[in-house]
């Protein structure tokens, strides 16, 4: 730590004679620049003054020019030696003379470091400091208040969180607000800490008896502080488990469940629907054809009756129709010939 105060080494930084040649000074023809770098302006030292939050990305890059600069500054070591004195304000607070800003090739963040530092030297290691300081007994005298009782004693028979509320007697934000003002007087985490580990911290320090029956939470965890606006009971997830949290209805009972697997049995693949019978398609000349021979199709003739020949068409021969007592003969009917004209589609 340096013995020298602020104002000694302001002077000695502002009376070197190469003071003026630093880097971070103006540039005679154009102030608002620096005097190394064109490229690099004077404010690249100072804080952010503009309206809004500076980007990341423009603050990192003006402040790899100005220690880029500051690196082959003639003055480095005696402006160094200056930003690094500290002032002692009203209060007895020990501060940097510069706690912003590029100084010395050292950004601001470095200063506050090496002071916190300097700090710590300064007080460990004396013989009035305790080497392992003994934390303080924790004190469970808040915890055995009625209302706090009267949570932990409805939680142990109850998991919903409107049912431990009301068997509590309070409304829903209090009871889980003594549950969360638990959690934290018992020792346990408030992000990962059970329902189950709440309750028997409960129990190993005497907040509920040992003969109380607890009611388990099951494979799916309740948290021991659920949301202060009781918006969501959580659940935390055990090592491995990929399902989410189980909807526990207010006054139903609740149904533990196994693990599942996520992925279910693949479906079966949908058999192949029955090819159609595709017709082939006929075209106008085939379709008379099919009605002409339809037109010529011989008389279908049942019993002994015999079938006139296509040839004989034009003769009338003699049935002999023989029944009882009776024997004449029986003229055929005359076929008739049935003449068709056939239409041609125009060419």
């Amino acid at each position: 730590m340096t013995t020298m105060d602020a104002i000694t080494a302001r002077q000695h930084l502002v009376d070197d004679r190469h003071y003026k040649y630093r880097g971070c000074a103006g540039d005679d023809e154009n102030p608002r620049v620096s005097a190394a770098d064109p490229d690099v302006p004077v404010d690249a030292w100072g804080p952010y003054t503009d309206d809004g939050a500076e980007p990341q990305r423009v603050r990192r890059a003006r402040e790899r020019a100005a220690l880029a600069i500051c690196g082959r500054c003639p003055v480095l070591v005696a402006c160094r030696t200056y930003a690094n004195t500290t002032v002692v304000d009203e209060a007895g607070v020990e501060h940097l003379v510069e706690p912003e800003g590029v100084l010395g090739g050292e950004l601001a963040l470095t200063r506050h470091r090496a002071l916190i530092a300097r700090r710590h030297a300064a007080t460990v290691g004396t013989d009035t400091a305790a080497a392992d300081p003994v934390p303080a007994a924790r004190s469970l005298d808040d915890a055995r208040t009625p209302q706090k009782r009267a949570v932990l004693a409805a939680l142990a028979r109850e998991v919903d969180p409107e049912a431990v509320a009301y068997r509590a007697g309070m409304d829903l934000r209090t009871a889980n607000w003594h549950r969360s003002a638990l959690v934290g007087m018992l020792g346990l985490d408030r992000e990962h800490a059970t329902r189950d580990q709440m309750l028997a911290a409960a129990v190993d320090n005497g907040l509920l008896p040992r003969s109380m029956r607890i009611r388990p939470d099951g494979p799916m965890p309740y948290a021991a502080a659920p949301t202060v606006d009781g918006v969501r009971q959580r659940r935390i997830a055990p090592p491995g488990r990929t399902v989410g949290p189980q909807l526990v209805l207010p006054g139903m009972e609740v149904m533990s469940r196994g693990p599942r697997r996520m992925t279910g049995r693949p479906a079966p693949a949908p058999s192949p629907a029955p090819a159609a019978t595709v017709l082939p398609r006929r075209g106008f000349r085939a379709r008379l054809r099919a009605a002409h021979e339809q037109l010529l199709l011989a008389v279908t003739v049942t019993g002994d009756t015999p079938v006139v020949p296509p040839s004989t068409a034009g003769a009338v021969p003699a049935v002999a129709v023989a029944g009882p007592g009776v024997s004449r003969p029986v003229q055929a009917p005359r076929s008739r010939r049935t003449t068709l004209t056939v239409l041609e589609p125009a060419a």
